[in-house]
């Protein structure tokens, strides 16, 4: 009988004194034994985990197989989930599953998933997406061949240096497009392209957009070349 009383009267003082510690917790089952949202992989520090607006995504580099990118729902309140694009093109989102991202922006397959997600699981999503690292190909295929470039100064909507497609032909008019077009008081008649040449150094040319644009003066729509500088100049208005 005693050999049982002591180790009983024993427990019950422990228990009576963490009753009166305010700072006693009663022991919780581990995180890997509790209930967790079906997930793509495990948490890692990924480019997901620091955006925070669906605002930010890049929406001009296409996903590609072997790219490693990261997804984070932010009303999930879990870590971003980093994988790489399957050969298929796709990933395994969470709650959702596979989603195609091959030839989609980080910026278009947070809305796929976001659409996904908020058909059964969120009333609404938010979903941020990052490319981590392309396919180490793919950087490999990128750098041997010459990026090419030309750049616009000036009364221009942005002003900038762009891409010079090797596929691609761009021309003047083009060009002033891309760069959201002329700005207010912008003289549109009289664009400069400063022009490297092996013989003749810079040389530049004056260009009527204006009449191309408007007038359908095509053939005077002059192609780009590498490193081609196009100037928008001020118009200069006399009262």
């Amino acid at each position: 009988m005693k050999n049982i009383l002591f180790p009983l009267i024993g427990i019950l003082a422990t228990l009576s004194l963490n009753a009166q510690d305010p700072g006693f917790r009663p022991a919780e089952p581990s995180r890997s034994r509790q209930a967790a949202a079906p997930t793509a992989s495990g948490p890692v520090n990924a480019g997901a985990a620091v955006l925070s607006s669906m605002d930010v995504l890049d929406n001009n580099q296409t996903i590609s197989t072997g790219d490693l990118i990261s997804i984070r729902i932010l009303e999930d309140r879990r870590d971003a989930l980093q994988q790489r694009v399957a050969e298929t093109g796709e990933v395994n989102a969470p709650y959702v599953g596979l989603v195609g991202a091959k030839g989609k922006t980080c910026r278009q397959l947070a809305f796929a998933i976001k659409k996904e997600l908020e058909k059964n699981f969120f009333k609404n999503a938010t979903v941020v997406v990052a490319i981590d690292q392309f396919d180490p190909q793919r950087m490999k295929d990128i750098r041997e061949y010459e990026l090419e470039f030309y750049v616009v100064f000036g009364i221009v909507a942005r002003q900038g240096k762009y891409d010079l497609p090797s596929n691609e032909d761009i021309t003047i008019s083009q060009a002033i497009l891309r760069a959201g077009g002329f700005a207010q008081f912008a003289n549109k008649k009289n664009v400069k392209i400063v022009r490297k040449t092996p013989n003749q150094g810079n040389k530049t040319i004056l260009v009527n957009v204006e009449g191309i644009m408007q007038g359908g003066d095509l053939d005077k729509d002059i192609y780009l070349r590498k490193d081609d500088v196009i100037i928008v100049d001020e118009l200069k208005v006399n009262f």
